[in-house]
């Protein structure tokens, strides 16, 4: 067991209150959209909800063992959780489908971009101290909500199996392509190799979409 501060301790709760939180909405937001376009799976197992109780109890090992774990292991912070869908509507409806699939995505943009305007009104109006050396706890909270959604959204449009990007891009086909993607991705066992080459890439696009992300969004003047 590493020797933890009580500052890193609480740091570790922010990460994880902060994950918990982005990662419910993300699902969430999957179950509300499918409802929306025809699919209650979801909705009838109790998702579209921001308690993240239910999610919990589909993932309990994304959702609490291996968050925790990770942080007092080694500080960063690793998880997943995932909402159920009707594949027989997949295959009906594809468009609609991408659409579920992209509302995970676009919540977690769309948390980024509360947490960014939250900083900059914080700072503009003297509550936030930005470049101090302990932030506050309201500091903490909004830059970790910044961060993870940013890392959350961009990590999960990766267009490759089991990512929502890989199942996004069929907004981008006609209906019969799309049935041949599904037939092809959905039949074969693509999702650790998938997740292998998110890692890998990830590690090379997140860096300058976190660059501009920062400087547009918290460092600009306007």
């Amino acid at each position: 067991m590493p020797n933890i501060s009580p500052e890193q301790l609480a740091l570790g709760f922010i990460w994880y209150v902060v994950f918990l939180f982005s990662t419910t909405c993300h699902e969430a937001a999957h179950a509300l959209a499918a409802k929306i376009g025809g699919d209650e799976t979801a909705s009838l197992g109790g998702q579209v909800t921001l308690n993240p109780v239910p999610h919990i109890q589909r993932e309990p090992w994304g959702m609490v063992i291996i968050p925790i774990l990770m942080l007092v292991l080694n500080g960063s912070i690793i998880g997943w959780a995932s909402a159920p869908y009707d594949p027989h509507w997949e295959r009906r409806h594809p468009r609609r489908a991408a659409w579920m699939a992209l509302a995970g995505p676009a919540t977690n943009y769309l948390l980024m971009l509360i947490a960014a305007v939250g900083l900059r009104i914080g700072w503009s109006q003297g509550w936030l101290h930005s470049g101090g050396p302990r932030p506050d706890f309201a500091e903490n909270l909004l830059g970790a909500l910044f961060s993870l959604n940013l890392l959350l959204g961009t990590f999960n449009l990766l267009p490759v199996p089991p990512l929502d990007g890989s199942t996004g891009i069929m907004l981008f086909m006609g209906e019969s392509r799309a049935q041949r993607y599904l037939d092809w991705v959905r039949g074969n066992s693509y999702g650790i190799l998938g997740l292998v080459l998110a890692i890998f890439a990830f590690r090379y696009v997140y860096g300058p979409i976190e660059t501009v992300a920062t400087e547009v969004l918290l460092k600009s003047h306007f």
